[in-house]
């Protein structure tokens, strides 16, 4: 994926057309479905198309082929399919141990690989971004929303895995909340005579306690709850399962956010540099990004109203990638999210 820090003055639109859809690769006699590397060796031409090729439309990804969809999608069915009829435990006393850790899961393989593939996507965005901090921003948020629309389009291609592995895991409590992150507290207001029904009443005040964090409020629409949990799954730490957009969205927020957030540490072992002596304290490091937001907001010139409208975008950005309310950027830069509709 090619993102080039956006120019301060405006120019014209570029008049290059999209890519072409990308066609169905001849696989001859192979089975894609026969094997880990085979099915990745069929579905990461795809992948790469969708997330990485150069595009002028930050907000729709290039396209495959239809034909090229439809065996994505077949080969993805008949190698969880495969998988499941081998792991399938014998007789008890023919089951291997493995066996049995295969069976539980199935799908574990080809969903590390994704997440591998989107951590490299996420690197190369990374190492692509402009060293002066006055167009850091610039580059960051249209090369998040080319990403995140290929992102989008990718869970969809592979809505099987969303459906077959992502889902299992969560309902064997591998998801972004687990019952021994909030086990302890909810412990804690148990009562001796208290009914399974009470505990799982209280398990779940407690998820909809964290959801609260990111937004959802008792009572709000099915799509607000979905949102909420979007943004919280792409805050979880990477062993956790979530769905292949929120894995992407997580793998953003660790390989390009983290480090332009992460704040340089304070050199030398000398002694502290006195405070000034109007009692302020004495200014703090900051990290990239906090830094080109500052030069963003406080540069001279330039249009006012399309620099707040690229603050509340890279706000956004840190939202959907689960950067916590709680961070000092979150909170500078969440006033200028444009209010919704209705609200």
């Amino acid at each position: 994926m090619s993102i080039t820090a956006a120019p301060k003055q405006e120019t014209a639109p570029d008049p290059t057309p999209p890519p072409p859809p990308l066609p169905n690769p001849s696989t001859g006699s192979a089975n894609p479905a026969a094997s880990l590397p085979a099915l990745w060796g069929y579905l990461q031409p795809a992948l790469n198309h969708i997330v990485r090729s150069p595009t002028n439309n930050t907000s729709k990804p290039p396209a495959i082929d239809v034909s090229y969809h439809m065996g994505v999608h077949t080969a993805v069915y008949n190698y969880f399919t495969s998988q499941s009829e081998q792991a399938a435990p014998g007789p008890p006393t023919g089951l291997r141990p493995d066996a049995s850790e295969k069976a539980k899961a199935s799908g574990t393989d080809l969903y590390e690989q994704i997440d591998r593939f989107y951590a490299d996507a996420a690197r190369d965005l990374f190492l692509g971004a402009p060293t002066d901090d006055t167009t850091l921003v610039h580059y960051l948020v249209p090369c998040f929303n080319r990403y995140a629309a290929g992102a989008q389009s990718v869970s969809r291609l592979l809505n099987y895995v969303n459906r077959h592995y992502v889902k299992r895991a969560v309902d064997e409590d591998r998801g972004w909340l687990r019952l021994a992150d909030v086990l302890d507290a909810v412990a804690r207001t148990i009562q001796e005579d208290d009914t399974r029904e009470k505990i799982q009443k209280r398990l779940r005040e407690r998820r909809t306690e964290e959801l609260k964090q990111w937004g959802y409020t008792e009572g709000a629409a099915t799509a607000v709850l979905s949102q909420a949990e979007a943004y919280a799954e792409a805050a979880s730490p990477p062993d956790r399962v979530v769905p292949l957009a929120s894995m992407a969205y997580r793998r953003f927020r660790i390989e390009v956010l983290e480090p332009l957030l992460m704040v340089p540490k304070m050199k030398g072992k000398g002694k502290r540099k006195k405070p000034p002596a109007n009692g302020d304290k004495p200014p703090m490091p900051r990290g990239r990004l906090a830094r080109a937001v500052k030069e963003l907001l406080e540069s001279d010139g330039g249009d006012d109203e399309e620099r707040k409208k690229l603050a509340g975008e890279l706000a956004m950005v840190l939202k959907t990638c689960g950067v916590k309310m709680d961070h000092p950027l979150r909170k500078k830069l969440d006033k200028y999210i444009p209010p919704k509709e209705g609200s």
